[in-house]
């Protein structure tokens, strides 16, 4: 019986799919916490600013994170006291669009053109701006291009990602449609080709009719496909990993078990997806691809841990982190290997 019987523990994941959103879906976690007398308080969701901002740095003891890669990885690089205790790889849609008339019809089209990317206001991490970054660079990269090969023009948010989740101007809902920025950017002709990615990206290609210059997320090459949501990270606070790992064990069980629910229940599984990306399951199909049941495991693989590796550099050398670290100090092996172990026994 452990001496530190905490009755509480934080935790957010992003609104895409995830092993966490499935299993708090399906009760797994909420179960597993329960038999250690613990209850789980969502940080997203809470009224309090300064704790649904722990979703993007970290700051909260006592709890856990599953969602893209960015935050947590600028967390780390700010000194946040966290472990990398898993990692997920879901391939999504990752296109660069552009409006009809534009004369871009390929990568190569966009050579001396407009690109938009979007810039919100100082407070968090940039995770947005980095991803369409990293985007674009990947669809150039496959034709030879260079960032200085296209001209970036910033498209300025006036809201912060933390903005009170409420208002007329959301029409009941808790946040604004991904996009709306780039594409109104685009529809005035302020910019020539903007990026977009997974079901909120399908869903605005389509509402406006995009012409499709690049799509990238299901490419070959891993390095291609790399961005902030391929792969997502499952991060723990300090405290709770070294002081309560049998609730590390707890959360990995339910994500173990929700993976596996996943594999035996492909169509369940996908409208599961939708209901957390608030999309359809034609969106979900379209963006993740039939066989999204197949990846929502979890693993520490060295290509996972890899893959990164290689993302954090893109954002040491592109100005995105505090400093650099070393992602083998950041990745705590030992309670995935600890489940497998107590698990096999």
């Amino acid at each position: 019986m452990t001496s530190n019987a905490i009755s509480e523990i934080w935790y957010t994941r992003c609104p895409v799919p995830t092993p966490v959103g499935l299993a708090a879906q399906l009760g797994y976690l909420e179960e597993g916490f329960r038999k250690e007398g613990v209850t789980l308080k969502s940080i997203i969701d809470s009224p309090d600013r300064a704790i649904r901002q722990s979703h993007f740095n970290h700051t909260l003891d006592w709890s856990f994170r599953h969602g893209g890669n960015v935050p947590p990885i600028r967390a780390r690089s700010e000194g946040r006291k966290t472990r990398l205790v898993g990692i997920t790889w879901t391939d999504e849609f990752q296109s660069i669009i552009t409006l009809p008339g534009t004369g871009i019809n390929t990568t190569r089209d966009l050579k001396g053109r407009r690109f938009g990317i979007a810039r919100r206001p100082e407070g968090i991490v940039d995770f947005m701006r980095a991803t369409a970054l990293k985007g674009l660079l990947s669809a150039l990269s496959l034709e030879g291009l260079a960032l200085d090969d296209v001209e970036i023009i910033d498209i300025a948010l006036a809201d912060s990602v933390l903005a009170t989740q409420e208002g007329p101007s959301l029409f009941g809902l808790k946040r604004r449609q991904a996009y709306g920025e780039e594409i109104a950017a685009l529809l005035r002709g302020d910019v020539d080709a903007i990026y977009v990615k997974g079901t909120a990206g399908i869903s605005v290609a389509n509402l406006i009719g995009a012409v499709q210059v690049a799509e990238f997320g299901f490419h070959p090459d891993p390095k291609i496909r790399i961005n902030s949501g391929s792969p997502r990270v499952l991060t723990v606070d300090e405290l709770l990993a070294e002081e309560r790992p049998d609730l590390v064990h707890r959360l990995l069980e339910a994500i173990y078990k929700a993976g596996d629910w996943a594999q035996a229940h492909p169509d369940e599984t996908r409208r599961f997806v939708a209901r957390e990306a608030g999309a359809t399951e034609e969106q979900v199909l379209a963006a993740n691809g039939p066989e999204v049941h197949r990846h929502l495991g979890l693993g520490l693989a060295p290509e996972l841990v890899e893959a990164v590796g290689h993302y954090k550099n893109f954002l040491r050398d592109f100005g995105f982190l505090a400093a650099d670290f070393d992602i083998a100090d950041w990745v705590d092996r030992r309670h995935v290997d600890g489940f497998h172990t107590r698990a096999v026994a």
